[in-house]
């Protein structure tokens, strides 16, 4: 039966996670503290990993609750309380980066990728493994999960993940322990997982390779009109509203239930 092996949540959209044993569903859906704070610039756009390999080279170790952060770099280290001195941390990163940016906080869904699809994402240590050992560069399964970003990785064989959507007009409902999520397609990838997380390098022809990669090894189980192209991987979700507020734990049986209409 897969486990739930590990949770993860990114309080700065596109710096370092923190690993929890427990995490709580947020009031719309996402899991709490995940994306919460994002670094914008002065037209709201996110200055993020997808624009700047600079994001790469900050490290941030967050406690447990997301709320202190630690941020350093080569030339300094400083700790802030997001809540209460989020214009002092503000500060420290604004002078890592061109444009200016500003610090922004949404205490609701946070600023996910997905705009529609914003419950926890969804990959198996089997994926991790295998996507791993299609670059030489990439130094095993733990430095592929800092380049794909999950939420919820859950203890199964490689694209096991692929099981947990249908149709594009479905969702697959699955338990993790008591909590109730909806599968809804293949997470379309972007340039971040084609840089090292440390240092923002990036690795020569990593889509093509990860395509080739991805259409040879897709599983039978794999819906295959949801993948209009094949950098795909990881799987969105939705929280249904009576899962809202709930916990889910590390250790907890993932089962997968049943396929409904959207």
């Amino acid at each position: 039966m897969p486990r739930l092996d590990a949770i993860y949540v990114y309080p700065v959209k596109s710096l370092d996670g923190v690993a929890l044993e427990t995490a709580k569903i947020g009031p719309d859906g996402s899991l709490a503290r995940d994306r919460q704070y994002a670094m914008v610039d002065a037209d709201g756009e996110y200055v993020n990993g997808k624009r700047t390999p600079a994001v790469h080279r900050i490290r941030a170790d967050f406690d447990p609750a997301g709320r202190i952060v630690t941020l350093s770099d080569r030339a300094g280290t400083a700790r802030f309380d997001l809540e209460r001195e989020r214009d002092r941390a503000r500060a420290w990163l604004d002078k890592r980066f061109e444009p200016e940016i500003e610090l922004v906080s949404d205490d609701g869904v946070g600023f996910p990728d997905d705009t529609t699809d914003f419950g926890p994402t969804v990959v198996s240590t089997g994926t991790l493994a295998v996507v791993a050992d299609w670059f030489d560069e990439v130094d095993g399964p733990g430095e592929m999960r800092r380049r794909l970003r999950p939420n919820l990785v859950v203890d199964a064989e490689p694209f096991w993940e692929d099981r947990l959507y249908a149709s594009s007009d479905s969702s697959v409902r699955f338990d993790v322990g008591d909590v109730t999520l909806e599968g809804r397609g293949p997470c379309q990838r972007c340039v971040v997982p084609a840089r090292d997380p440390d240092s923002g390098e990036e690795i020569e022809r990593f889509r093509t390779r990860f395509v080739e990669k991805r259409r040879e090894t897709l599983p039978a189980w794999a819906p295959q009109d949801r993948f209009d192209h094949y950098y795909r991987v990881m799987v969105n979700t939705r929280t249904p509203s009576n899962a809202r507020s709930e916990r889910i734990a590390v250790g907890s049986e993932v089962v997968i239930d049943d396929t409904t209409d959207r």
